[in-house]
């Protein structure tokens, strides 16, 4: 019988996986098989979810790199295809949040916004898409945001919504791009998920009621649901799955 998501023989690279979602991905494609490298800037988290994601029976290389960086993002191509050779894998999940009415968001919070959310996104799948072209093979998943697909007057932020509908729009064009290659670009739109950036806001009474009105499925998303959906698009099964973004946020969006 076909495993239709086996990733045995795979490396799978992660940002922003010292955290979050960026963990829980990065532990879903190490339950497929895959080896693992995982990105971001605090090296002692990243050394701590290196040793739970080696506890699932493959490699995991945790790379310090802050993803802002043109020469540190280069730097961990350079490590990763020293340990592995290859990368077939590219969850592009580190970002950042900002809440500000846009009448009082200063110039550096749209630049800081936009830099880590879009930018490095751009830069990331860059420079490890060097090391796929050659190969003729790549699975990429950027992931963007329910917000990249609406607007939303529950929380004004409007930077994070034009860097995460750029990521939407980047996703396509690279997808258009890189598919003569054997690489697919897909990306993932979270509805509202746990993480640092949103424990404050998503444990409060104002919010969880916002949830239930304004969400069919009337929750935000629990641990573990995002997982099948990055493992789908980055396994061989999604060959024909190219420029597509998946929203996973209760139908948020649907209404």
């Amino acid at each position: 019988m076909r495993s239709y998501f086996d990733l045995t023989g795979q490396v799978a690279v992660v940002t922003g996986a010292s955290s979050g979602i960026g963990v829980q991905m990065a532990k879903a494609l190490a339950g497929q098989g895959a080896d693992v490298a995982i990105l971001a800037r605090r090296k002692e988290k990243l050394d701590q979810v290196a040793e739970q994601i080696r506890a699932l029976g493959v490699k995991c290389l945790p790379v310090p790199c802050d993803v802002t960086d043109t020469e540190q993002i280069k730097a961990a191509v350079s490590a990763v295809m020293a340990e592995y050779g290859k990368v077939d894998i590219l969850v592009n999940n580190a970002g950042t949040g900002s809440v500000s009415p846009a009448e009082d968001t200063p110039d550096e919070e749209w630049e800081r916004v936009v830099n880590l959310d879009l930018t490095s996104v751009f830069k990331v799948a860059r420079e490890f898409g060097r090391e796929m072209i050659p190969k003729k093979y790549g699975r990429i998943i950027n992931i963007a945001s329910m917000y990249g697909l609406v607007g939303s007057m529950a929380t004004p932020t409007s930077p994070y919504h034009a860097a995460k509908g750029g990521v939407v729009n980047l996703t396509r064009a690279l997808a258009a791009e890189w598919g003569k290659h054997g690489i697919t670009v897909n990306s993932i739109c979270p509805g509202f998920f746990e993480s640092e950036l949103t424990q404050d806001l998503m444990g409060t009474e104002e919010f969880q009621n916002f949830a239930k009105n304004a969400v069919p499925i009337g929750r935000w998303g629990k641990e573990g649901e995002l997982d099948s959906t990055v493992i789908y698009l980055a396994s061989s099964s999604s060959s024909y799955t190219n420029g597509m973004n998946i929203a996973v946020d209760g139908g948020y969006t649907c209404i």
